[in-house]
């Protein structure tokens, strides 16, 4: 089983997103374990982020993929680490910059909330699985 850890600051505070959000845990139940922690603060997440073995963190200035690229790039990271992965996302001041040492990876170069990144990165995650998979969910 994979395991996934996403660490970002905040809680969803919309219900709308938060059950989005579960549906593709949901999906991905049978095949990846995800952990969410919510930091308080930058000094806590870069805290948490600095004690993982495979880390990948979204900022706008990270590498920009396809979804195939992406799939890719998540699966490489799992063999790398033992199927075990963590993905950081900053909170609404971005990215701290002692973070920006870890791999960096772009969702897009619009800017999204916290909280839509963590849904559009679950979305990326699923579609990735889906593409290993050689589903018809990716077209």
């Amino acid at each position: 089983m994979i395991k996934i850890s996403i660490l970002s600051i905040g809680k969803t505070k919309e219900k709308w997103l938060e059950e989005a959000c579960s549906e593709y845990v949901k999906r991905l139940s049978y095949q990846v374990q995800f952990t969410f922690l919510w930091a308080k603060n930058d000094l806590q997440l870069i805290d948490w982020a600095v004690k993982e073995s495979q880390v990948l963190c979204l900022d706008p200035s990270g590498q920009l993929l396809t979804s195939e690229k992406l799939a890719d790039k998540l699966e490489l990271s799992w063999i790398e680490g033992g199927s075990k992965l963590t993905l950081v996302i900053g909170g609404p001041k971005g990215l701290p910059l002692a973070l920006k040492k870890f791999p960096l990876l772009s969702l897009s170069p619009l800017t999204f909330t916290h909280q839509i990144a963590r849904l559009v990165l679950m979305e990326q995650i699923y579609r990735a699985v889906e593409i290993k998979k050689g589903t018809k969910y990716h077209k």
